[in-house]
């Protein structure tokens, strides 16, 4: 009886000890498994442009922006700034395949519709946002952010030559 005893009051330290330990790390798997999702979202949807879905591609990327958009509320204000530029970054790429699914939808003709040349003004102001939001940042993350300027030029590229492709006002 006093053996239970002694041997229910370890295993309850130990777990109390345990899970103590653990909390800190949980937080930072989830942290780091956010940002791991956030690499899925961009590359489900790079599959879906592949695949010439471009629906399933803005679906995907409006998630990454979600995502990105509660992680930011989570950081410090450094990180916070850096995951703002992203969230705008992924609020333009779904905004421009919007566009794309709405240019095939009302079947490819040029002039495009004020609907599809709305949606890529609204991917060419979050990526200004984007922009907007480097410049402010101090980031110490020099890496993270030297990635998100590249990915916001190459993208504010595609989003220019749609507009002239698409011969929006």
């Amino acid at each position: 009886m006093r053996t239970n005893r002694v041997s229910s009051s370890l295993l309850i330290l130990w777990l109390v000890t345990a899970s103590l330990g653990w909390w800190g790390t949980l937080s930072l798997a989830q942290v780091m498994s956010d940002e791991a999702e956030l690499a899925r979202l961009r590359e489900k949807a790079e599959d879906a442009v592949a695949n010439d879905d471009p629906d399933g591609a803005a679906m995907m990327m409006g998630r990454a922006a979600l995502l990105a958009a509660q992680l930011a509320k989570q950081q410090d204000s450094m990180k916070s700034s850096l995951l703002k530029g992203w969230e705008s970054l992924f609020r333009s790429q779904e905004h421009t395949y919007r566009a794309m699914a709405l240019f095939r939808r009302a079947g490819g003709q040029l002039p495009a519709s004020s609907g599809v040349c709305g949606s890529l003004a609204l991917a060419d102001a979050s990526l200004r946002r984007s922009a907007e939001s480097l410049e402010r940042s101090q980031v110490t993350m020099i890496e993270d952010a030297a990635r998100l300027k590249e990915s916001t030029d190459t993208w504010h590229m595609t989003v220019e030559s749609l507009i002239t492709d698409y011969q929006c006002p």
